[in-house]
């Protein structure tokens, strides 16, 4: 199953959502419910009639299905994904940018950027092309949930490979700013590098024993106290890298609910945004040879944090 379809799907995006897709693994059935009940057993029939009774359950070629239709291996079918009661996120995206190839935003802390669990129109992805009616945007790189700050999409599938190739190819430059506990101690720059590999939990990452595959230059931007704003060039880009560094250095980011611990989730609590946020990213384009820098103009609550460290420390 997935959101973003090489195919040419018979059902047109809809309210910013693109139809679904999944091709039918090994396995018999009478019919088409049979399968559909059996693959998603968290989807009830009357739910899957329902869709089915609009005519929004499509073959590869466009032909509507039906609960009696007969399926096989190989089969690929399309439907819109829904989510019953799906909690409003109360923040925007700004676009900072878009030309033929790019859209760039300024994405809030809390807002996912594409759909999966319980998110599904309450994502960066959906909302853009709602807006824009772009189609084929699909993000570049990745952006965590809780972290926000400068996002790429690209909407031309003709060109996407050459962006998504400066990344991987690590030919961009990430700059994210972070409050975390000072370190009266350590002299900085620090350049942590470290393996990481998944944790017991597929939402966690950890460090072991090995070659580095990861790698942050750690600088001290400006000092509050007990707090310093942090300035973080990661030159790798693993999942949760600079969660895990600055927490691997003793100076774990303000409102990690992963890192040191992993906190029981806090649900539709906004009260607390992690104090991570991507604040640029610069580039050489790779179709007009420009130098690009985008730069997210939001700021993290510096004053409000610090004084909050400040008082418990008293």
């Amino acid at each position: 199953m997935s959101q973003a379809s090489p195919l040419i799907p018979p059902l047109p995006i809809r309210d910013g959502v693109s139809p679904s897709y999944l091709w039918l693994p090994e396995g018999t059935w009478p019919n088409l419910m049979a399968f559909l009940t059996s693959y998603f057993p968290d989807v009830d029939e009357a739910t899957w009639l329902a869709r089915l009774e609009k005519k929004e359950v499509l073959d590869l070629e466009g032909r509507i299905l039906h609960k009696n239709s007969p399926v096989k291996r190989g089969m690929c079918i399309f439907y819109y994904r829904e989510i019953d009661h799906e909690t409003p996120i109360p923040f925007e995206a700004k676009i900072l940018y878009q030309d033929e190839h790019l859209l760039v935003v300024d994405k809030p802390h809390f807002l996912p950027v594409t759909p999966g669990g319980r998110f599904l129109r309450e994502t960066l992805l959906v909302r853009l092309k709602k807006e824009t009616g772009l189609a084929h945007l699909s993000p570049i790189h990745r952006l965590d949930r809780e972290t926000a700050g400068v996002m790429l999409f690209s909407h031309n599938p003709l060109t996407r490979g050459k962006y998504q190739s400066l990344f991987q190819q690590r030919h961009v430059r990430k700059t994210y700013h972070a409050l975390a506990p000072a370190l009266p101690e350590a002299l900085f720059p620090i350049t942590h590098r470290s393996r990481m590999e998944e944790g017991e939990s597929f939402f966690i990452m950890r460090e072991i024993a090995g070659e580095a595959n990861s790698e942050t230059i750690i600088e001290v931007a400006e000092r509050y106290g007990n707090v310093n704003l942090y300035r973080l060039f990661p030159l790798t880009g693993k999942k949760h890298q600079l969660r895990l560094h600055m927490t691997s250095i003793g100076a774990p980011i303000i409102n990690d609910g992963f890192y040191p611990v992993a906190l029981p989730c806090k649900g539709d609590d906004f009260s607390a945004p992690l104090q991570l946020l991507a604040k640029s990213i610069a580039f050489v384009d790779p179709i007009s040879g420009i130098e690009r820098l985008f730069s997210s103009e939001r700021e993290l609550d510096i004053k409000q944090i610090a004084g909050v460290f400040a008082r418990s420390s008293l």
